[in-house]
């Protein structure tokens, strides 16, 4: 293991909510880091708040000099909409090093388009899609090219006015077509089936490190039915520093020219499919993933180190805990979901049991003692072990120690879309 880059006790901001924001805490605090968290949302701060202290954006608008008074060595955001918003180049010019690309390196997950023709120049394969600024174009363009299309906005923020929607016949695409917001346009992409997977790596010091692997049931049900949820409800993660899948050979590694040229560095996803023994890259991103990012802290024997390498732009040396290369996230979802727009009740969460893997809680809140569902999302349970088998059946015992009312979640994560490229 390479010599700490920081001597004494790092501090480290988070900007996010919920399980993601509150797994980075606990997991970061875990290997020696004082942690904090910017709660850059309405909802979802009784996770973060038992992991340290929180500031929230209504009360706390601009963070940046509370970081400088803090002395912060490392911020950590969970979503890219940090780049939005009026504080960003006084964070950026304050020099805190901060996990995640900015300027034009932020246009790979940010513009779905730039993505494409990024795809177009260095050769990557990419399914045909297409920018549509209303209802007449897009109609147009699907009955010249008539295939299944998903459905995405554009510009890729939390507040989008499209969430993805999932079209897998040509009628399904014209009737959805009939039914969305066109006020940033939308973006056509063909669909390539449900075969479809995700590698997550670091950029940094002008290379690529391969990291972990990862499949995420994006669908709402058991057997891969249902909607597509506004985030998944199940993943699986295997450490995979060689590429074994081929996906950074394929997918990642043609864009280190772009990486260098603009300075990139930070967590970089492919989400790609498989057609006729080729992958397809479906979109870039750059962030550890809702589903992956809670586990891969704990998979890595030097987290803290890792994370302030990369934001550092310094070369790094990556080291996964054998006994915790392969990763199982489950999400207990409550009332409702995923039809977001229902409203349920303020229902008690009770835990059963002793837990034997971490529980990030999501949308809960607390009084008197007694944790309550405030949102669709209740928890995610997140287990590592040596084998894919074992962290699967460690995730379901330590789900099963949760109840509230009316709430659910996937049984049948792993019994398919694994290995990659599987149906």
């Amino acid at each position: 293991m390479t010599q700490s880059l920081h001597p004494g006790v790092p501090k480290i901001m988070v900007l996010g909510i919920g399980s993601f924001a509150a797994a980075a805490m606990r997991c970061l605090a875990d290997e020696g880091a004082q942690v904090s968290c910017y709660l850059t949302r309405e909802y979802g701060h009784y996770g973060p708040s038992k992991e340290g202290d929180t500031l929230y954006y209504k009360e706390v608008p601009n963070p940046v000099p509370l970081m400088k008074e803090k002395g912060i060595d490392l911020v950590i955001p969970m979503s890219i909409d940090w780049h939005t918003a009026e504080w960003k180049d006084e964070l950026l010019d304050s020099g805190i090093p901060i996990l995640s690309p900015s300027g034009e390196a932020m246009l790979l997950e940010r513009d779905r388009d730039y993505g494409r023709k990024l795809c177009e120049k260095y050769g990557i394969p990419f399914p045909i899609a297409h920018v549509a600024k209303d209802h007449r174009e897009a109609h147009d363009f699907v009955i010249a090219n008539p295939k299944p299309y998903v459905i995405k906005n554009p510009l890729c923020s939390p507040g989008a006015p499209v969430h993805t929607i999932v079209c897998e016949t040509v009628e399904d695409t014209l009737s959805w077509l009939k039914n969305v917001d066109y006020s940033e346009g939308v973006f056509l992409q063909e669909y390539m089936g449900r075969r479809e997977v995700g590698h997550i790596g670091f950029v940094s010091g002008g290379e690529i490190y391969p990291m972990v692997t990862n499949q995420e049931y994006k669908r709402a049900f058991d057997g891969n039915m249902g909607p597509v949820a506004g985030a998944p409800l199940g993943g699986l993660i295997e450490a995979d520093p060689n590429d074994k899948y081929g996906l950074v050979h394929d997918l990642l590694q043609p864009l280190l020219p772009w990486f260098r040229e603009t300075n990139f560095h930070g967590p970089v996803q492919v989400t790609a499919a498989l057609r006729d023994g080729k992958w397809y890259v479906l979109e870039y991103n750059v962030r550890t993933g809702v589903t992956t990012g809670p586990a891969l802290w704990r998979m890595l024997q030097n987290p803290v180190d890792v994370a302030l390498g990369v934001a550092k732009n310094a070369r790094i040396d990556m080291q996964f805990n054998p006994d915790k290369s392969y990763g199982c996230t489950l999400t207990l979802a409550g009332w409702g979901y995923p039809y977001t727009r229902v409203v349920g009740p303020y229902l008690t969460v009770q835990l059963r049991g002793e837990p034997t893997c971490d529980i990030w809680w999501n949308e809960v809140t607390a009084n008197d003692g007694k944790m309550f569902m405030s949102g669709h999302r209740i928890a995610d349970v997140i287990s590592a072990s040596d084998t894919m088998e074992n962290a699967i059946a460690l995730a379901y015992e330590n789900i099963k120690k949760i109840y509230c009312l009316s709430s659910y979640y996937r049984l049948d994560i792993g019994k398919s879309l694994w290995p990659p490229g599987a149906d």
